[in-house]
């Protein structure tokens, strides 16, 4: 009876730790690259793209502010993702916006003289949890109602990165964010490609939500982390 017990004992120190280690999540910001958020920097008329995907421009954007030989190149959800990944102590979840537009005005033998701006429909959230998506754009947390538009800027781009989990960054990006109503320069790395058929950015870091007012908690049992984790595929064509 004693050998029964103890081999009962044993298996249960065993498995039990691993049922409950399954039951938790890691944190999927551990090894991306922090975004540097401040104060909003002031910055001139950005090039905003009309809708349409075409490379027009929007009615009132300032084109004697675009950087002399800027080539206008639209972005938009047709070959461009922006999405993020959120988690808390169970579990983590996968969303983005399918409504979104913008325009890189591209200066091809000098991407760091370039600007890059855009426009979010966050009423276009989406996520792999249709409960979820509804929740993200309630007032708990994007407010999509009150907050309609989230919007970037750039006001600097620089060759290189010096932050550790940058991995193959090419560049650093800084920008003025909106966000549910509360603006901050964040900086953050990417790689930034140029060819002849169209220029690219793609970006993975973090952003700490508190940082723009979204602090809703969750469950006492099943806090929501604060840090989000944002993932940039960005593909503006070039006209040959």
């Amino acid at each position: 009876m004693r050998n029964t017990i103890r081999r009962i004992v044993s298996i249960s120190l065993v498995i039990l730790p691993g049922l409950f280690g399954a039951a938790g999540c890691g944190n999927p910001a551990a090894d991306v690259a922090p975004a540097k958020v401040s104060a909003p920097t002031s910055t001139g008329p950005a090039p905003v793209v009309a809708p349409g995907g075409s490379e027009a421009v929007a009615k009132g954007t300032n084109t004697s502010k675009l950087p002399e030989g800027a080539q206008l190149l639209p972005i938009g959800p047709e070959t461009s993702k922006i999405g993020f990944i959120g988690s808390k102590v169970t579990g983590s979840h996968k969303g983005g916006f399918n409504s979104f537009s913008g325009t890189w005005a591209l200066v091809a033998d000098k991407p760091e003289a370039s600007q890059i701006s855009a426009e979010i429909d966050m009423s276009s959230t989406v996520t792999d949890s249709d409960r979820l998506t509804g929740h993200l754009k309630s007032p708990d947390f994007f407010d999509v109602g009150k907050f309609p538009k989230s919007t970037f800027e750039t006001t600097e781009i620089a060759k290189g990165s010096t932050d550790a989990k940058a991995k193959d960054a090419t560049h650093t990006v800084t920008g003025n964010l909106t966000l549910h109503g509360v603006t901050k320069s964040i900086q953050f790395p990417a790689r930034i490609g140029v060819a002849t058929d169209a220029a690219t950015l793609d970006s993975e870091f973090f952003l700490n939500r508190k940082d723009f007012q979204i602090n809703y908690p969750g469950m006492a049992n099943d806090l929501i982390r604060d840090e989000v984790v944002i993932n940039l595929a960005i593909r503006a064509p070039r006209k040959s």
